[in-house]
């Protein structure tokens, strides 16, 4: 089943390749590890603006109506006084989500993991297409510039919440933020869309076609298997959600009403008729609940490898994650309804979405328990990255069990819209994702930068983000019970919710400390590439392919031919060997059988 994809006129090439300037080489790069590292920073970059954010919007929770100087500098005339304007406060949390979801999560995984890993680990000279691969990152950076831009906007940004339901979106005169704001919004998704899709297209063609002599599916990392069906996903919903902003743009700007219907301001009556905001709910969660395994699948492969190689033992059950990933790619693109059981659905339409939202935990359970088996009993090296991606587990686990609340037709009606759907989400794709990134630096670190991250610094960014992801969002779940409703900018005004402020005081307590604490994460990112320890060729002592390529980075990946497989990418703690790993082009002895797996 091997495509075999050794070009060795295409090696031959990469012998006499032509002269690399500077533009060529950092800023219009064609090569796939350059590639991923640009969307790693730009990733980064943007992790930063959606945390300061999320900061300011929980220092307004915690105290509201209190003057702070910090909202005063930062906001403007947004925040008279230091005081938070109230529609600003919508704004921050609308485009909070937006950055953390798409560019952050999306890219900071798919876009550079994806990019540095697929070619590296099949054994390929770099993408099916490097031009397509640059377009893709440059139209990812150019809506990321757009997002941005779009908060200087002289009316506000977009304020209808990350998921941008009408008619708050779909009127530009709703609220400030629902103008140029919005129409910016609409602009920069499309393009990251455009970008997602170019994208998925190069994976997708890339894993079935260039993967070297050998490397049948059964013997990919599970790393390429994640990235593989995610692009499967992003190809399949995304343009769901381009044809749902395509369809809204039409609204807002050239009189059309596909979601408005029935629309009064101010009691005067405006003339859309016959449209449904419902069909733009269908239209947003077809891509929105896909994305949200779009975001944890990769996350989901990188801790896998990275779990094998740093317990020193096979990945238990190899052949049940690949299935497991394939049972969740088609049973993400049939629960979408599950946000949607208080829009007035048809209570037998959500006991069949209720039933396909519960199925879908049982290739997640199957996931979690052969992590937990990988670990048992196995020789565990706790460096930074096996300690995030064990604290990824954790997550998935305590965020994934209150799913199964919100997943239940007649138990989500009871929490809906409060704090605890914000505590499940953040948990199970906010922090679980986040965690399988660090994983995912600080074990490919040497890989990107040819130089390791420091290892003390690794420990402290983790137990301090660990303790404070908790402290932010395991109180959170008893806030929503008690019935606090997510969005509002004060609670000031409900004394049945007054028992509660202090509760929320504690979790902007949290929340700041966590946010603080990634500063050491940013610092050692960035000092490492100058001063951190010259790594190894295999610091972790792996098995897979990526570890064969030199240190310094060459265009085409492999000097002379590319190497061959000749064995599954789990052969940890082989009896009959000396080393406790053998690498995958590494051929069997005589009489050596390859592990059934």
């Amino acid at each position: 089943m091997s495509a075999h994809a050794d070009n060795q006129a295409h090696d031959n090439d990469h012998g006499h390749h032509h002269k690399e300037t500077f533009v060529t080489k950092y800023i219009f790069s064609q090569d796939h590890k350059m590639i991923a590292k640009q969307y790693l920073i730009t990733g980064t970059i943007m992790g930063v603006i959606g945390v300061l954010m999320s900061m300011m919007f929980r220092m307004q929770i915690a105290w509201p109506e209190e003057p702070n100087i910090l909202f005063e500098a930062l906001l403007g005339k947004w925040a008279p006084d230091g005081v938070m304007d109230a529609d600003i406060y919508l704004a921050l949390v609308t485009i909070h989500g937006t950055i953390m979801v798409f560019f952050v999560l999306t890219a900071g995984l798919s876009g550079t993991f994806s990019n540095l890993l697929i070619p590296l680990q099949i054994g390929a000279r770099d993408m099916a297409s490097g031009f397509l691969n640059m377009v893709s990152y440059w139209l990812f950076f150019l809506s990321s510039v757009i997002m941005i831009m779009s908060l200087f906007v002289e009316a506000g940004p977009a304020a209808a919440g990350w998921t941008i339901y009408p008619p708050l979106s779909a009127l530009p005169m709703a609220q400030g933020g629902s103008g140029l704001g919005m129409t910016l919004w609409l602009v920069s998704m499309a393009l990251f869309i455009a970008s997602s899709l170019l994208g998925s297209l190069n994976y997708i063609v890339t894993v079935i076609n260039l993967r070297t002599k050998g490397m049948s599916m059964t013997r990919l990392p599970l790393t390429i298997w994640a990235f593989f069906v995610t692009a499967i996903i992003g190809v399949v919903s995304f343009p769901v959600l381009l044809s749902a902003a395509l369809l809204l743009i039409m609204d807002r700007s050239f009189g059309t009403s596909f979601f408005l219907s029935d629309i009064f301001i101010q009691g005067e009556v405006l003339h859309y008729q016959g449209g449904s905001p419902v069909l733009f709910e269908h239209l947003f969660w077809f891509l929105g609940h896909p994305e949200v395994y779009i975001v944890i699948l990769p996350a989901m492969g990188l801790v896998s490898e990275i779990m094998a190689s740093n317990s020193r033992k096979p990945i238990f059950g190899y052949r049940a994650m690949i299935a497991s990933i394939l049972a969740i790619a088609f049973l993400s693109t049939i629960v979408w309804g599950h946000h949607m059981f208080v829009s007035g659905m048809n209570p037998f339409l959500g006991s069949v979405f209720t039933f396909t939202t519960l199925l879908i935990a049982i290739p997640s359970a199957v996931k979690a328990f052969n992590w937990i088996t990988t670990l048992w009993k196995g020789n565990l090296q706790m460096n930074p990255a096996m300690l995030f991606s064990i604290g990824f587990v954790s997550t998935f686990i305590s965020g994934g069990l209150t799913g199964i609340i919100l997943g239940d037709s007649a138990l989500d009606i009871n929490v809906h819209d409060t704090y605890f759907v914000v505590a499940h989400f953040h948990l199970v794709m906010g922090i679980s994702a986040l965690y399988g990134m660090f994983a995912g630096i600080y074990h490919w670190y040497p890989k990107m930068f040819g130089r390791m991250l420091n290892k003390n610094l690794g420990y402290i960014h983790f137990w301090l983000t660990a303790v404070c992801a908790y402290g932010v969002f395991f109180p959170m779940h008893f806030i929503g019970m008690a019935g606090l409703p997510r969005r509002y900018y004060t609670n000031s005004n409900f004394p049945l919710f007054d028992d509660l402020a202090n509760v929320n005081v504690i979790i902007t307590i949290f929340a700041l400390i966590g946010g603080v604490v990634q500063i050491i994460y940013l610092y050692n990112f960035f000092a490492s590439m100058f001063v951190g320890k010259k790594a190894t060729q295999n610091p972790w002592r792996s098995t897979t392919l990526e570890w064969t390529t030199p240190v310094k980075h060459i265009h085409g990946n492999w000097k002379g031919d590319i190497p061959h497989v000749y064995r599954w990418a789990y052969d940890y703690s082989k009896p009959g060997h000396d080393d406790d790993f053998v690498p995958q082009n590494v051929p069997l002895k005589d009489g050596e059988e390859e592990l059934q797996h």
